[in-house]
C-alpha cells in the first residue's frame, strides 16, 4: 500500500472523545426538552435513561467492530467485509445522507440564531460563512479540527453547567422541589408516552458513531476508538439527563410556557436574565458550529475510505493533501453539497438523517450477530450474551425508531437507496465487478 496516500495516526483518545461528542452536539438537549416533555407528560429524564440504555447496546457493536476492522470507512467498511461488498457499498451510500444532512442542520440553526440577532444581513451570508469556515479548518487537518471542538465543546458544557446552577437556585427560591426516584417514572405505568419521547430523543445521541469513520488517524485504534465511543454516549447521556432533571423539575409541566418548542431559551431567560439568555445563545451557536465541523471531518472520511476502495473514482476521493493529510477534494465537495441549504428546511435535513444514522445502528448490529453466527468454535454464555444478545437488543430499538419515521422520512430514504443502488449497479457491470479488500494489517502498523 502506498504510504503517502494513507492517513496518519495525529488523534490521541480526548481528541476524538472531543469530536464525537460535537458531532453529538451537547446542546441538542435543550432543542427538544419542551416537545420530549409534552409527549412523555413530563418525563424526559427517565426517557433519556430508557433512550441511554437502549443506544449503549449499538455503541458496544460499534467497538466489538472497530476492533476488527479499523478502517476509516465505519458502517461501510463493517457490512462489505462481513454481509456482502455490494450490501457494504449501498449501505455507505446511504449512511453518508446523514453525514451531508448534519452541515446542512447546522447551517441552517446559524441562519436561524444569526438572522435573529442581526435580520438586517442576508440569511445566505451565515449558511455561506459558516461552511467556508469548517471547510478551512478541516482542511488545515483533523488534528485542528479537533482542537477546536475541544474548545467548543468545553463552553458549551460550561454553560450547561451555569444553566443547571441557576435551575437549582430557582427551585430551591421557588415553590418547586426536586423531583423523587418515584416521580422519574410514570406512575400509572402507563409507558406508551415515555417510548414516544425516547424515539424522539434518540436523535440526541446521534454522533457517538462517527468517530469511527477516525480509526486511521487515531493512536491504538483498536483500544482508543472504541473506549472512545462509549465515552462519548456516557458523556452524552450523563448531561443530557442531569440537564433534564433540573428542567423538569423546575417546570414539571411545560404547558405553562408560552411556547413549548422554545421551552429552552424561555427557561434560560426566566432563570438568569437577557444575560443569561445571551450566553445561552452564544453556546448554542457553539454547538452548531461545532458539530458542523466535526460532521465535515466524518462525512469526508467516509468518502475517502470509499474513494481509495475505488467504489468512487479514486484520483478525486482517494486523494490526501500532501502536507495536511486531509482529503481536500471530499471536504470542499461537501461544503458544496452542504450549500443547498439554502434551499432545503429543517424537516428535510432531520429526515435524512434520520434514515442514514438508523440504517447505520441497523446494520452494525446485524454485522455482530452474522459475525457471531459465522463464529465455528466453542461460544460461552458471557460471549453470546456479548455478541448476539446484546446487538439484538439494539437492533430491535433501532427497528423501533423506524416504525417512528414518518412516511417523508421513508420516501426520501427510498429515493436515496435507489438511486444509489443504480449507481452501484451501473459501476459495477451488473454486479460481475467487486470492490478491491482492505489490508487491514497494513493500515494498523501505518
Amino acid at each position: 500500500m502506498n504510504q503517502s496516500n494513507q492517513l496518519k495516526r495525529r488523534l490521541k483518545l480526548f481528541h476524538v472523545v472531543a469530536i464525537g461528542i460535537a458531532y453529538m452536539s451537547p446542546f441538542a438537549v435543550f432543542d427538544t426538552f419542551g416537545i420530549a416533555s409534552d409527549v412523555s407528560s413530563g418525563h424526559v429524564p427517565a426517557a433519556y435513561i430508557v433512550v441511554f440504555l437502549a443506544i449503549l447496546f449499538t455503541a458496544l457493536s460499534y467497538g466489538k467492530l472497530v476492533k476488527r476492522y479499523p478502517a476509516a470507512g465505519s458502517v461501510y467498511t463493517y457490512t462489505k467485509n462481513i454481509l456482502n461488498p455490494y450490501v457494504g457499498i449501498l449501505v455507505g451510500w446511504v449512511t453518508f445522507i446523514a453525514y451531508l444532512a448534519l452541515p446542512m442542520i447546522n447551517a441552517l440553526l446559524a441562519e436561524i440564531y444569526l438572522s435573529a440577532a442581526l435580520p438586517g444581513v442576508p440569511s445566505w451570508v451565515w449558511v455561506v460563512g459558516l461552511i467556508v469556515i469548517i471547510s478551512f479548518l478541516n482542511i488545515f487537518g483533523v488534528k485542528l479540527a479537533a482542537s477546536v471542538n475541544l474548545l467548543l465543546v468545553a463552553f458549551q458544557f460550561l454553560v450547561g453547567t451555569v444553566f443547571i446552577y441557576l435551575n437549582v437556585r430557582s427551585i430551591t427560591k421557588g415553590p418547586e422541589h426536586f423531583n423523587s426516584l418515584n416521580e422519574l417514572f410514570p406512575s400509572n405505568m402507563e409507558f406508551s408516552g415515555l417510548f414516544g419521547a425516547a424515539a424522539l430523543l434518540a436523535l440526541s445521541f446521534i454522533g457517538f458513531d462517527a468517530i469511527t469513520t477516525l480509526s486511521e488517524e487515531t493512536v491504538e485504534p483498536k483500544k482508543n476508538i472504541p473506549l472512545a465511543i462509549l465515552l462519548v454516549a456516557s458523556i452524552g447521556g450523563i448531561f443530557f439527563f442531569t440537564v433534564t432533571y433540573f428542567m423538569q423539575s423546575l417546570f414539571p409541566d411545560v404547558s405553562v410556557l408560552n411556547d413549548i418548542e422554545g421551552a429552552s431559551p424561555e427557561i434560560a431567560y426566566i432563570i438568569g436574565g437577557n444575560l443569561f439568555l445571551s450566553i445561552f445563545t452564544a453556546g448554542a451557536l457553539f454547538s452548531v458550529f461545532a458539530s458542523g465541523l466535526a460532521a465535515q471531518v466524518s462525512a469526508s472520511r467516509l468518502l475517502y475510505a470509499m474513494g481509495r476502495d475505488e467504489v468512487l473514482p479514486k484520483r478525486f476521493f482517494g486523494y490526501l493533501h500532501p502536507k495536511h493529510n486531509s482529503p481536500v477534494p471530499n471536504i470542499l465537495l461537501i461544503g458544496v453539497l452542504a450549500s443547498s441549504a439554502l434551499l432545503l428546511d429543517l424537516r428535510g435535513a432531520t429526515s435524512l438523517i434520520n434514515v442514514g444514522a438508523f440504517t447505520a445502528f441497523s446494520f452494525v448490529n446485524i454485522c455482530v450477530i452474522v459475525t457471531y453466527l459465522k463464529t465455528k468454535e466453542s461460544r460461552s454464555l458471557l460471549y453470546t450474551l456479548g455478541h448476539l444478545i446484546a446487538p439484538l437488543i439494539g437492533l430491535l430499538f433501532i427497528v423501533y425508531l423506524w416504525s417512528n419515521l414518518d412516511l417523508y422520512s421513508i420516501t426520501i430514504g427510498l429515493i436515496w437507496g435507489i438511486i444509489g443502488f443504480l449507481y452501484l449497479t451501473i459501476s459495477t457491470n451488473f454486479f460481475k465487478k467487486e470492490p478491491p479488500q482492505i489490508d487491514f494489517d497494513e493500515l494498523e502498523v501505518s
